[in-house]
C-alpha cells in the first residue's frame, strides 16, 4: 500500500484527463486528492486507489505552477515530499518543490505511462496478446472461409 501524505502530486490511472493531483488529506483508510487543473476533488480507499505517484528523475523536464520550466539534476526528499533541484533556461539554479509542479501535466503518451509507472499487470498484458493471437489464427484460419461458403 502507498503512503499518502498531504502536498504529494498523484495522477489518476482512470482518469488522466484530470492532471495533477495534490493530496489533501489522508486518513485511516481513504485519501483525498485535489486535481487543481479541473477543480475535481475525488475520494479513494486508500489499499486500491487508481493513482500513481509523480516522481520526475534527474535529466526530466518540469514546469512549475508559474510555467518556469528547469532541467531536473537532484532530487530530494524530506517528509515524504520532493524538491526538485535543476537549472532553467538560462542556467540558473532553481528549486521547484512537489506542490509547486504544472497541474496541467498529463501523460497520455505511451512512453510517457511506462516513464511514470502506469502500466498495467503482466497477466493483463499477456491477456491482451493472447486475444490478439487467437483473433490473428481465426482470421487466417481455412475453416472460416469455409464456412462463410455454406452459409445461407
Amino acid at each position: 500500500m502507498n503512503e499518502f501524505i498531504p502536498g504529494q502530486r498523484w495522477i489518476s490511472n482512470t482518469e488522466s484527463e484530470l492532471g495533477l493531483g495534490m493530496v489533501v488529506e489522508a486518513e485511516a483508510n481513504r485519501v483525498t486528492v485535489l486535481f487543481l487543473a479541473t477543480g475535481d476533488r475525488r475520494v479513494y480507499a486508500k489499499d486500491n486507489a487508481p493513482l500513481t505517484r509523480v516522481q520526475f528523475s534527474a535529466g526530466d523536464v518540469i514546469e512549475s505552477v508559474e510555467y518556469a520550466k528547469i532541467t531536473v539534476q537532484q532530487v530530494q526528499q524530506h517528509a515524504g515530499l520532493l524538491t526538485y533541484i535543476g537549472l532553467d533556461q538560462d542556467g540558473q539554479l532553481q528549486q521547484v518543490d512537489e506542490m509547486e509542479l504544472n497541474h496541467h501535466i498529463q501523460f497520455n503518451k505511451p512512453q510517457d505511462r511506462l516513464f511514470t509507472g502506469q502500466f498495467d499487470p503482466t497477466a493483463w498484458f499477456l491477456l491482451r496478446y493472447e486475444t490478439w493471437r487467437r483473433q490473428q489464427q481465426h482470421q487466417q484460419s481455412a475453416v472460416k472461409a469455409c464456412r462463410a461458403r455454406v452459409r445461407r
